[in-house]
């Protein structure tokens, strides 16, 4: 924990990521930086900016297994918390608020959870994804009942859904099942729809619309490029970058 208060400790985590990633979170984080100087101002706007910059940062990081994401998604989410409230979209005040408990949380307070994270990924048995279903079902059901009837929210389908299917793949991805990709590859795709809509009516700057692109754009990366170990076998991170770096010069 005390080593999260040191600069170097920073540095250090912003090393050995891929190629790819370092490419994308150069082009996200200019991106939503971009959109929201080409929009107007306000306290709200500036919030938004602070929470797409550090929760892309974040999901990049979790990409890498690297436990930054717990001190950037801890704050992120805090903000998106406020966001989340202005905008109405209450079931998505519940999910960052799961992803404090479920990622940022245990990921600070537990130092091994990115040292060898290859050897602790795995993957989800039939049963196993009986339980994922239920887990996700039972969420959905709670946050839509909260959504219509505790708190009402403008778009309240669409608003649990997203939530709950994020909520699922927070738990998955602190217990380290490769399948969270497929759950944050979703919940990515209704969160645009979410964020697009609610930009659309009003509610909220467009640019939690764009950070969520970007999420989804992550997302390819954890699938397709052989050098993130959720989905391949990495033997050497940094000879990886190496070459990949070599590839692009020639």
């Amino acid at each position: 924990m005390t080593s999260i208060f040191s600069p170097k400790w920073y540095v250090e985590q912003m090393k050995g990521w891929s190629f790819k990633s370092y490419m994308l979170l150069m082009f996200g984080l200019g991106a939503i930086t971009a959109s929201t100087l080409s929009h107007s101002m306000s306290g709200i706007a500036v919030a938004t900016w602070f929470a797409g910059v550090l929760g892309f940062t974040c999901t990049v990081a979790i990409t890498n297994a690297k436990p930054l994401n717990g001190v950037l998604g801890l704050i992120s989410a805090l903000i998106y918390i406020f966001v989340a409230i202005n905008a109405k979209n209450f079931a998505d005040v519940i999910l960052q608020t799961s992803y404090i408990i479920l990622l940022d949380i245990p990921v600070l307070i537990s130092p091994q959870w990115a040292k060898d994270a290859e050897k602790h990924i795995h993957g989800l048995t039939g049963t196993k994804w009986l339980l994922t279903a239920l887990f996700f079902f039972a969420s959905w059901g709670l946050l839509y009942l909260m959504d219509t009837n505790l708190f009402i929210s403008p778009r309240p389908v669409i608003d649990s859904v997203a939530s709950a299917i994020g909520f699922t793949g927070a738990l998955l991805c602190t217990l380290r099942f490769r399948e969270q990709y497929y759950f944050w590859t979703v919940q990515g795709v209704m969160s645009i729809i979410l964020w697009g809509v609610t930009a659309a009516q009003g509610d909220a700057s467009p640019v939690l619309f764009l950070t969520y692109i970007m999420y989804f754009m992550n997302d390819m990366i954890a699938f397709f490029d052989s050098h993130i170990h959720w989905f391949h076998k990495v033997d050497s991170a940094s000879t990886a970058d190496v070459e990949d770096v070599k590839q692009q010069m020639n």
